[in-house]
């Protein structure tokens, strides 16, 4: 593989920077793309921007600003309150999400000889979302080489470990206090540790104290 281009779905967050660096151990080239579909905060856009400039990665930005109009929800409206109910789906699921910007990523893949295509989906962190599911990613990926005729790979690194695992993954990437410090997962848009607050900081954070414990050579 590493004589072969990639791209990475890319959010500037921690699984997908964790991604990010994975698929530049593994591929002669990569580039990123990263969809703006109206999410709560700019500052994602931003981020990404800022990690791919200084990871020295071509980035593509596609307006998917339709997704908003299609699906809306907690992550792209600020009147909408971030809620779980017991038994139900988050308030910041986005119907489709992946389904579409995997769809695109794919056709863009196309147009920049890219064979391989990067997602930071995950299973094992699995909050209801149908569309972070592996059997998902797999019949996508036979739907994408159907439709283009073309012989792609999803390549799902995370789909299968914790958030302690993921960070455990970037530190085997060098790359563990760089993530810490300039990715952006936080739903109130705080980068770095976060707001502290949020399913997803919560999620992050407990992921990252089990894995210091683990590691007491870690730095904390």
């Amino acid at each position: 593989m590493n004589q072969e281009k990639a791209l990475v779905v890319f959010s500037g967050g921690q699984d997908s920077t964790t991604c990010l660096f994975w698929a530049k151990k593994q591929f002669k080239e990569v580039e990123a793309v990263t969809f703006n579909y109206g999410q709560r905060h700019v500052a994602e856009l931003d981020c990404a921007k800022e990690i791919a400039e200084d990871l020295q990665v071509p980035h593509h930005i596609l307006d998917m600003s339709l997704l908003n109009q299609l699906a809306p929800s907690a992550l792209t409206r600020d009147d909408e309150a971030i809620t779980q109910e017991e038994g139900e789906l988050p308030s910041t699921f986005v119907p489709g999400r992946n389904l579409l910007f995997l769809s695109f990523a794919g056709v863009l893949a196309k147009q920049i000889s890219a064979k391989h295509i990067i997602t930071g989906v995950c299973e094992t962190d699995f909050s209801g979302y149908p569309d972070c599911r592996d059997i998902f990613v797999k019949s996508l990926n036979v739907s994408l080489n159907l439709s283009m005729d073309e012989q792609f790979v999803i390549h799902t690194p995370l789909m299968w470990i914790n958030k302690a695992e993921t960070w455990e993954m970037a530190d085997r990437l060098d790359a563990l206090q760089y993530i810490r410090k300039n990715t952006l997962t936080c739903y109130n848009g705080v980068k770095g540790d976060g707001c502290g607050e949020c399913p997803a900081c919560e999620l992050r954070q407990r992921g990252l104290n089990e894995f210091l414990q683990s590691n007491k050579g870690g730095e904390e």
